[in-house]
């Protein structure tokens, strides 16, 4: 490390290590010469300008960090504001294309009214030799699903599938939750508004990801 802080030997990410100019022509002959070497280096770990620009680039990408966390906090909530609007027809049209880059076969959407608020089907392949039915229910909210509306959907798909999923852009009651997974009942499993968007985010439908960089100035501190 000193020795590349003295612009005698050059390294890289991939662990090349290799004499520069100044290496080569630099010739250590004493311990002496090598430790006045160590604490001409090490003055700069000392050097108040050194710390200084340190702590400055701690602020930065701490502010980088902020900005990014608020960007993510700003695109969540879009994202939601945009499925909220939707028709829905589209909303259940959208599930459905979740649920295929899910991993699920054979997804669709039923269209049906007066069916107990299933709004599609699809199949859940575990292996080849095991698979499940899975009916879905996708509500549009801002409010909260609460545990009638479960009860109502497990009765529904009561006999039709082996498992059910209600999908949502609101939130689930506590109640809800204790209702979904309730002993002796077939097990509905609850995706909320922040695991929808976790789900889009996971399979970067709608989203495309953004990559950045941060400069690092001790790399290029040997070069001016």
């Amino acid at each position: 490390m000193y020795l590349v802080h003295a612009n005698l030997i050059d390294s890289s990410e991939r662990g090349v290590w290799s004499l520069t100019e100044k290496g080569l022509a630099t010739d250590l002959k004493t311990h002496d010469e090598a430790y006045d070497l160590f604490k001409t280096v090490h003055k700069k770990f000392e050097n108040p300008n050194e710390n200084k620009k340190k702590k400055q680039n701690k602020l930065i990408s701490e502010e980088v960090e902020e900005e990014s966390k608020e960007i993510e906090k700003e695109y969540r909530e879009e994202l939601l504001i945009i499925l909220k609007n939707l028709p829905p027809v589209g909303f259940e049209r959208l599930c459905q294309r979740l649920l295929r880059e899910a991993g699920f076969k054979k997804v669709f959407v039923t269209g049906r009214s007066g069916d107990g608020g299933i709004d599609g089907e699809g199949i859940l392949e575990i292996n080849p030799f095991m698979s499940f039915k899975v009916l879905f229910q996708s509500k549009r909210y801002d409010k909260s699903v609460s545990p009638s509306q479960v009860r109502d959907f497990r009765g529904a798909m009561q006999g039709r599938a082996d498992k059910g999923i209600i999908i949502t852009t609101g939130r689930f009651t506590q109640e809800a939750k204790k209702e979904a997974i309730r002993d002796g009942a077939p097990p509905i499993e609850l995706v909320d508004g922040e695991a929808l968007v976790d789900l889009f985010e996971k399979n970067q439908l709608g989203l495309r990801p953004i990559m950045s960089y941060e400069i690092v100035d001790e790399f290029f501190d040997e070069y001016k």
